[in-house]
């Protein structure tokens, strides 16, 4: 079973719809105690990131989330439930502390003429990070869906599994241990983002 976190999160539903497409058995969490034996969890996110940590701490997920990585099991965050894992957030002068399962800040893009903020459509990713388990299957230079203004800047290199140009270079997903995220939406990347889910769900399973 694969704990989905449900915080109000307005893309959860799609989340959901594409897990059980691949076949994984989802549970709906909005409280520490549902995720039970969860064997993979996922923090799905759009919007601001004060808001994606404000409401997991009020639910009490934002210590749970930490709690299931220090299991071992597989985590995913995506878009905003990966700007989670982070330190800080520039967005909007942010005052709410992330995560902090990786060291570093999300910030914003920078203005450059004919570049249109935030990047809404499709882009490709470069895999940098040989052996990501997330990338079973998909080709470097695939096409994924992003609507996103901010990003994080990894203090860590070793983490950026994936990076994408749009003005900037930047780390579009991150692998460490049991730890996957990507700003791109999975859920919303076809066929590739389905690939995606379906190897998540297969770690899950090991």
């Amino acid at each position: 079973m694969i704990a989905l976190l449900d915080y109000g999160s307005g893309n959860l539903r799609s989340v959901h719809k594409s897990l059980l497409k691949v076949g994984a058995d989802v549970r709906l969490v909005q409280r520490p105690g549902e995720i039970g034996d969860a064997r993979g969890l996922v923090l799905p996110g759009v919007g601001a990131f004060d808001d994606c940590i404000n409401a997991l701490r009020k639910q009490e997920l934002l210590a749970a989330s930490r709690d299931f990585i220090r299991t071992g099991k597989p985590f995913l965050g995506i878009c905003v439930g990966y700007q989670a894992l982070f330190e800080k957030s520039e967005e909007f002068n942010s005052c709410a502390a992330g995560l902090g399962v990786f060291p570093g800040k999300v910030v914003r893009f920078t203005e450059r003429p004919g570049l249109k903020i935030p990047q809404i459509g499709w882009n490709q990713i470069e895999i940098v990070k040989a052996g990501c388990p997330l990338y079973r299957g998909i080709a470097s230079g695939s096409y994924v869906y992003f609507v996103h203004s901010f990003y994080p800047q990894p203090v860590d290199a070793s983490i950026v599994a994936t990076r994408t140009d749009y003005g900037d270079h930047f780390a579009s997903s991150v692998w460490r241990d049991n730890v996957f995220a990507t700003q791109f939406h999975p859920e919303k990347s076809q066929k590739i983002g389905l690939q995606l889910l379906k190897n998540f769900v297969e770690l899950t399973k090991v």
